[in-house]
């Protein structure tokens, strides 16, 4: 049977659209889009100024305000640690339970240098309380760094009330939007989001492409940059751009932008799907993070009774998809979200993430449901006592 893949939060494929538009500055159009004082570095430059207006339009920035980057995990540090630079006099910082480890650990080094950090805590479905949020905001907050949507949960905070909670109070807001940008819409400008991270392959564009959106105007906002030697990105970002991923990445923005609202309506319906043939097919499993603020593409289950590693090495390498558990260390940890959800950690071990794309087929996703079916029958089956006693089993000795 074909591979099926249902895993792109992790990563989506290439659109033939945009490596069209990227080939020709692999070769014939190789200039360095620094180099101003001939045609081939002009025209690289005009490539690269096209791409910024196109990720520009897909938020609702001016293009001046696009900062490139080689992707989200830059983004996020380039917004956190060079606001913190760029305000040394506010010492405060705010973040959730549920961010990805891009934003979480460069707070925590800036708490470790000696800011403060406040980490929010969400409820069941994975939102933050916007009252807790105001309520933790102070004279000296610098920067609240909340997400669009959350990666394994799919989870969409309020980004409005975010935005407004933090004008209202001074604060700079910063938006890991990796897995929204291109699936939802956002404007910046109508959210109050100051600082804004993306990165091209969640969007069917090129990995190692990214910008960082920052805010230019009401006031503009100050940060200082990460990289030096050069100038570049008015002094934000040195290095040589890299021409045909920021290509691709504008291409992936234009068309994103196109297609977003019949694509979100799509892969709503396909997720739909495959969460009914699952109901249909098993018990004793779960939904996990909000089951209406979510993502249009993303789906996490719980499957009780079995770790989420044992259905992935049965599936083999027929259905790609994602465990709930992240190998952090040498030793397997429970999702650091699953678990700020109140989840167990037998209950986040027991968690599968299905993430949809823009090449899903209602097809595949029968196939996928029929399969993981059939895959969680027979492990049931085969444990101690039966399919009954493995809805009951206890994992905690799993990963001993």
């Amino acid at each position: 049977m074909e591979a099926i893949y249902l895993d792109h939060n992790a990563t989506t494929p290439l659109d033939p659209r945009v490596l069209q538009a990227m080939l020709p500055f692999f070769q014939d159009e190789f200039g360095n889009a620094a180099s101003r004082h001939h045609a081939f570095g002009r025209r690289a430059r005009a490539a690269v100024e096209q791409a910024r207006q196109q990720v520009a339009r897909l938020i609702g920035a001016a293009p001046e305000e696009i900062v490139w980057t080689s992707g989200a995990t830059e983004s996020n540090n380039l917004a956190i640690l060079g606001t913190a630079a760029a305000y040394p006099e506010r010492r405060h910082l705010v973040t959730s339970a549920v961010e990805h480890k891009a934003v979480l650990d460069p707070c925590r080094h800036l708490a470790r240098q000696g800011h403060t950090l406040t980490v929010l805590p969400v409820d069941a479905g994975g939102l933050i309380d916007p009252a807790a949020l105001a309520a933790a905001l102070r004279p000296d907050t610098l920067l609240v760094s909340v997400m669009a949507a959350n990666n394994e949960i799919g989870t969409l905070q309020p980004l409005a009330e975010i935005g407004r909670i933090c004008s209202d109070h001074g604060a700079l807001y910063h938006c890991d939007a990796a897995q929204a940008v291109g699936r939802v819409a956002l404007e910046v400008q109508a959210l109050g989001i100051d600082l804004l991270s993306l990165s091209g392959h969640k969007l069917h564009g090129p990995k190692g492409s990214g910008a960082l959106y920052l805010r230019g105007k009401r006031p503009r906002v100050r940060c200082r940059p990460l990289l030096h030697g050069g100038g570049h990105e008015n002094g934000l970002r040195s290095g040589t751009l890299d021409v045909p991923a920021i290509v691709g990445l504008g291409a992936a923005c234009a068309i994103a932008r196109e297609e977003l609202e019949g694509e979100a309506a799509r892969q709503a319906g396909l997720r739909e799907r495959l969460w009914a043939r699952l109901q249909e097919g098993l018990s004793a499993i779960a939904r996990n993070g909000h089951p209406v603020r979510c993502l249009p593409n993303t789906l996490n289950v719980r499957f009780d009774g079995l770790s989420a590693e044992q259905i992935l090495w049965a599936l083999g390498d027929e259905l790609a998809v994602s465990s709930g558990s992240a190998c952090t260390t040498a030793s397997l940890e429970p999702s650091h979200v699953l678990c700020a959800l109140g989840l167990s950690d037998d209950e986040a071990f027991s968690s599968l993430r299905f993430s949809l794309g823009r090449f899903t087929t209602e097809q595949q996703i029968d196939r996928a449901a029929e399969r993981v079916i059939e895959v969680v029958h027979r492990l049931r089956a085969a444990l101690p006592g039966g399919a009954d006693a493995g809805a009951r089993a206890v994992l905690a000795g799993l990963f001993a």
